[in-house]
Formats: structure tokens, sequence, C-alpha cells
């Protein structure tokens, strides 16, 4: 008889016992879990555009949505064109960004971009609160890189970096990688949608419906994946020139090559290259390592846009148009 009391009073305890067993299983693996999650990126520091130290995990990515980029200030390529189309998110997202979305961009030439070298950079740009800029020692540079799969191991100068950037939830440790080539509508759906902010769970976002706009003609994507960034047609200028009639204001072959190469032609000294540089705030158009056919493509797609801005059907353009598909006037 005792046997069956001892028993029957070890299962009316089964249920608090079994309570107090999960409670404490909890405690002893949540530090655990989250010293395990806090390994698995690095912890070092990094110096901001105001001189202000932040530690990578703790810092700059946990707990938080954000997008991370890795740029140097002097690159002549496709990192100015990587920051104009973070810029051009940044707008998308309005109040969003340094409330439920974070940007940094981390200079992976951190002995010339210095603060003061980052914090001029971003003046170019016109960078908005939420997105800072980030330096620090080499080493933690590449080790975060490494870390997150942004290092690219056959890089022999600066210029070989992986143009790639990333977007991340830390919370669900969702990453997901995108190019400066992509248009910012389909960065801002992501970072609303898929990645999902917590406070934004409960809310619909207008950009859920958001898709990527389909080019129907080579130049129409050149322009939207490569130009939009810095440039418009017809609606003024942004971080570059409006390119309104820019065929009838310049000589064709001048517009091939500075598509083509603007980097070499500024080392030329080209007058007309260096105006621009000047008057557009010295910001070096990049060299997008594009081709003769792909600047041809881009120049007529340019030139049907002015005219239908301007009035003119694309009809009257066609008719202007030689065999190659280009117009005669722009040579």
């Amino acid at each position: 008889m005792r046997f069956i009391d001892k028993n029957i009073t070890l299962w009316s305890e089964f249920p608090s016992r079994l309570l107090m067993a999960m409670v404490f299983l909890l405690l002893a693996i949540s530090p655990a879990t989250e010293a395990a999650k806090a390994r698995s990126y690095p912890n070092v520091p990094l110096i901001n555009q105001d001189g202000e130290t932040l530690h990578f995990y703790d810092d700059v990515i946990k707990g938080k949505v954000v997008t991370i980029s890795f740029m140097f200030t002097s690159c002549p390529d496709a990192c100015p064109l990587e920051t104009a189309k973070l810029r051009a998110v940044q707008k998308q997202l309005g109040d969003h960004v340094g409330k439920d979305i974070f940007m940094y961009s981390i200079s992976i030439d951190p002995e010339r971009d210095t603060p003061e070298a980052l914090k001029a950079y971003m003046k170019k740009f016109n960078i908005g609160p939420g997105w800072q800029f980030l330096t620090g020692k080499q080493a933690d540079i590449d080790l975060i890189r490494k870390k997150m799969g942004m290092l690219n191991y056959d890089e022999k100068e600066l210029s070989d970096h992986n143009i790639n950037f990333i977007m991340g939830n830390e919370v669900t440790g969702h990453w997901v990688r995108r190019t400066p080539f992509d248009v910012p509508e389909s960065l801002v759906a992501t970072l609303l949608t898929r990645l999902q902010p917590a406070s934004l769970l409960a809310k619909k976002s207008d950009y859920a419906e958001s898709t990527k706009h389909k080019a129907s003609r080579p130049g129409e994507d050149l322009f939207l994946t490569r130009c939009t960034a810095c440039h418009t047609i017809g609606e003024g200028d942004k971080s570059g020139p409006d390119l309104l009639n820019i065929a009838d204001n310049r000589d064709r072959d001048w517009l091939v090559r500075w598509i083509k190469e603007p980097d070499v032609m500024l080392k030329e000294k080209d007058p007309m290259s260096m105006a621009l540089y000047e008057k557009y705030n010295k910001l070096q158009m990049p060299n997008l390592r594009l081709t003769d056919e792909d600047a041809n493509n881009l120049l007529d797609f340019i030139e049907v846009v002015s005219k239908r801005v301007s009035g003119v059907s694309a009809e009257q353009v066609s008719d202007n148009s030689d065999k190659t598909g280009h117009s005669h006037h722009m040579h």
C-alpha cells in the first residue's frame, strides 16, 4: 500500500516537477544560446564618421534589420553606384531608417578612409540620418567580411573587392545578397517584407506588392539598373546631371567613351570630364565596364525618352534612325 501511495504522490507532483525542470532548462540554455549567437559574428570595434566607437555585433547588427555595404571613398568603379543606389533606397524607406532599418557602409581602405574622409564622402551623397559609415583596423574589417561571406580571396587590389552588399535580420538569421544593379524598389520591398522588421510585422507595407520593373529594351534595363541612382531624364539633376537631350548637347563618340571609361578620361584631364567632375561635387562617375554596344543602347534609350518628354513621338525618333538603331544626328 505504501508503494502505491508513494507512486501516487510522485505522479501527482509530476506536472510541477516538469514545469520546474523546464524553467531551469530554459534558464540554462538561453544565455548559452545568446553567447553562441554572438560568437557567430565578430564583435570587433569600428569607428564611425563622428569618431565614435561601435562594436560590430553589439552596436551594429544585434537585434536589427540592416544593410551592410563594403566600399572605399576613392573607388572609381562600383562603390559610387552602390552608395547612390542605397541612397535612393534610404529616401524611399523614409522614417523607417534609423528606427526599423539601419544602414551601414564599412570602408575596406581604413588607412586612407579616416572618419573625416567618410564624413566628406557622406556629404557628397547627401546621406540622411540612420546610415553610418565605419572604419577601423584592416584585420578587423577583413574578419567581418570573411564571416559575412563578403571577402574576395582573389583580391590583389582594392578595386577587386566584392561589389555585392548584404541585407539581413540578425534576430531571424535571414541574410540576402544584393548588387548595385538592383532597382531601389526591389531592395525596399525585400527590407520591408522578406526581412520583416519586428515593429512592422503587424503592418501591411505599401511595398508588399512592389515588383521589379521589367525593361522592354536593353538600353532601358541598363538605365534602370546603372543610372537611375544618379541621373534622371527630364526630372532635374540628382548627384549627376539630368540626361534630357544629352545627345543633342554632346558629341556621340565622346559620350560613348565617357560611359565606358570615365576614370581614364579624368586621369587624362579631358576638359569636359573635368568640368563635370568639378560641377557635381567632385563625385567621380564609376567605370561600370560597359561595352560600345552597351553605351550605344543606353544613349538610344535616353534619346527616345528625351523626345517623349519633349513631346516628340517615338515614331519620329525611329524615322531618323539608321539600320543599326542609332540616330544620325547623335553621331
